[in-house]
């Protein structure tokens, strides 16, 4: 995990010429080819990887995944789905993971679009889903999971060395070598083939010499074809170097292949609606066991939640899978019925002393201004609509949701089978299937099992031993006033407070580390109150708080579940004593890696620990978990993902000498 502070990529400045085309002001270069742009994508990059006939070959639930190394206005992106869609049978996927240091703005990259009227159908699918991107791995899902876009932003030879994956195709762009000579690097193409398979094939557009041997050097057969338009030869290739292997195999992806695409999801909140959908997206039969009698009952079912970014100025594991988490809610988001599901109002944090006013301006400093903005007090007030004791963080593309409505989007598609007053206390194992029971009651069976009930989980001897604690919280609602109808965005500060939803106001929420009682108490509501008057005492006015009884106070109490680094549980589970066993000699010398495979438990994975983040981090976290189960490129960086894995726990018990 990385704790440096990382220079923020900007978006792209561009210059646009006579004819309307793009150029970059940065590199002084043009994007594509003024007069032969989609002739050269479809040669040098489809063509020379052979990718029309490799579409049409892909089996039924097979899949293809192309790098590329530089998005620009997405033109070979949208060529290779178009290509895919007239080609590729139904059940494959696409996957498609590309490079950005400088995105276009949205507005730019519309104009640019605007180039190429015969991708109109796919350029409006990616300029719908072109929000919220920021730093980092930022995944995009189209054709309701058959193509899905993951986009690196920042320098390639920062986030390459990041991803995981496996490439069949690369797509070598960017600007030209001449203009761009810190991409056109050794160390660059290292990577390539680090991320790359024995039937991994290579296009690029130059020809340049010093490119051709280092690819070559790397480990890529390269060769000269001719060019098209002015360009009288570019390279093709094959990767026929030697294969990367895994340093850490209880970080491994499990070599279990299901016998079918069955799959049973434990737990139907948001992480466990989040996981069916993933899975059902890729053509999983999904049935979604809950023990109540409708979905988001417990931690998932109060009637706002915030998206909530609190991020570290300094790289950390959790700051990045936040800013992730973050650009993938907020585009799944877009789906739903802004106003009573959701709204894009604004996240405030107030800058409530010193420190956080010193957090803040580091963050103002490490993050770029679409994200967040570093507001004054009159600014912070402007925005509000109400009055406040400081100004703070805006994050304008934040605001509240309706977490159930989330839970139902995510829940609803053919491939998922909701399943209520269906409550698992065991699981056994029966030949290739996981089997669900209920003291005498088979309630399901299938090839793969996903533990997404929270600490609930903790029930079943394969997943007692993680670390998981519930910590109780209760919101107050507060009806809507003439006078409260003026806040205009959610303010936080120790708790929060929401524009109105349906009349009512939501704020909180209280901690209570201690409490198993879920019923609502006058206590925490009064206490609910007190964050409010921190907040604003405004507000508080408006809301006639001061005359309301906390004993008559409308609210809701349920249980977070959150792990010691308040980093969520995600990935495939391991047996814990065999686990053990196999690295002992970890608890003499961490250094070790012992060439031991870890001992999984094939077809059992986990998604929990999602705190009170899980609006932004449980939507990722499927992702994250399909990509375990299917052997996908990785939706955010390798390290992110390790330090989300279930073995991270028994892997430090170990070190610590705690078997």
């Amino acid at each position: 995990m990385s704790d440096t502070p990382r220079t923020q990529p900007a978006h792209a400045q561009i210059d646009w010429d006579e004819q309307g085309q793009p150029h970059s002001r940065a590199y002084d270069d043009v994007y594509f080819s003024n007069t032969s742009g989609l002739e050269e994508t479809r040669y040098v990059f489809l063509a020379n990887n052979d990718l029309p006939a490799r579409f049409a070959a892909l089996p039924s639930g097979g899949r293809m995944v192309i790098g590329e190394t530089g998005f620009g206005t997405g033109l070979n992106f949208l060529c290779a789905w178009q290509l895919f869609a007239e080609t590729a049978p139904a059940g494959a996927q696409l996957h498609f993971v590309s490079v950005e240091k400088y995105p276009l703005s949205r507005a730019d990259l519309q104009r640019a679009l605007m180039l190429w009227p015969e991708l109109e159908a796919f350029a409006n699918e990616l300029l719908t889903q072109y929000i919220a991107i920021h730093p980092g791995f930022q995944r995009l899902v189209f054709a309701d999971g058959r193509v899905v876009l993951t986009l690196l932003i920042g320098d390639a030879l920062e986030m390459l060395p990041e991803l995981d994956a496996q490439v069949d195709a690369w797509f070598l762009d960017g600007f030209a070598p001449a203009k761009n000579p810190d991409m056109w690097t050794p160390e660059l193409f290292t990577q390539l083939a680090r991320l790359s398979t024995a039937d991994t094939t290579l296009g690029t557009f130059t020809s340049a010499g010093f490119v051709r041997r280092a690819l070559k050097d790397a480990g890529f057969h390269i060769r000269r074809v001719p060019g098209l338009g002015h360009k009288w030869e570019v390279l093709k290739g094959r990767f026929s170097g030697e294969l990367s292997k895994t340093a850490k195999p209880w970080f491994a992806r499990p070599s279990f292949v299901a016998p079918t695409r069955s799959a049973l999801v434990i737990g139907a909140g948001l992480a466990g609606c989040a996981s069916a959908a993933s899975l059902a997206a890729r053509g999983w039969q999904v049935q979604l066991l809950e023990r109540h009698a409708e979905l988001a009952q417990e931690a998932s079912g109060n009637p706002q939640g915030v998206l909530y970014l609190k991020l570290s100025a300094h790289g950390t594991t959790l700051s990045r899978l936040i800013v992730s988490g973050f650009g993938h809610t907020r585009r799944l988001l877009e789906r739903m019925q802004r106003g009573i599901d959701w709204d894009a109002c604004g996240v405030l944090q107030l800058a409530f002393d010193d420190k956080e006013t010193e957090r803040q301006a580091q963050l103002a400093n490490a993050f770029p201004n679409d994200l967040l903005q570093n507001l004054s007090q009159t600014d912070a007030q402007t925005r509000a609509g109400v009055s406040l004791s400081a100004g703070g963080l805006y994050y304008p593309e934040a605001g509240w949701v309706h977490p159930p409505a989330l839970c139902r989007l995510l829940a609803t598609h053919p491939n998922i089978s909701l399943q209520p007053h269906q409550e698992a206390l065991e699981l056994r194992r029966a030949g290739e299937l996981w089997q669900a029971w209920a003291g005498d009651q088979l309630l399901a069976s299938a090839a793969v099992v996903v533990l997404a009930g929270a600490a609930e989980i903790r029930r079943f001897p394969q997943s007692a031993g993680l670390p998981l604690k519930r910590i109780r919280g209760q919101i107050t609602r507060l009806v809507e006033t003439t006078e409260s109808a003026a806040l205009r965005t959610v303010v936080c500060a120790e708790g929060y407070v929401a524009p109105a939803r349906l009349g009512e106001h939501t704020l909180g929420a209280s901690f209570d580390f201690k409490s198993d009682d879920l019923t609502p108490s006058a206590a925490e509501h009064a206490s609910n109150l007190e964050l409010l008057r921190e907040i604003s005492a405004d507000l508080t006015q408006r809301l006639h708080a001061e005359q309301l009884d906390p004993a008559t106070l409308a609210g809701r109490a349920a249980f977070r579940c959150t792990s010691p680094d308040y980093l969520p549980i995600v990935g495939p589970l391991a047996d814990r004593a065999a686990f053990a066993n196999a690295y002992a000699v970890l608890g003499k010398d961490a250094r070790q890696t012992p060439d031991i495979p870890c001992p999984w438990l094939d077809g059992l994975y986990v998604n929990s620990g999602q705190g009170s983040r899980g609006l932004i981090t449980a939507p990722l976290s499927g992702e994250l978990l399909a990509a375990w189960i299917d052997n996908e490129p990785l939706p955010v960086p390798r390290d992110v993902a390790e330090a989300c894995h279930p073995n991270r726990f028994a892997l430090r018990e170990l070190i610590r000498g705690k078997k």
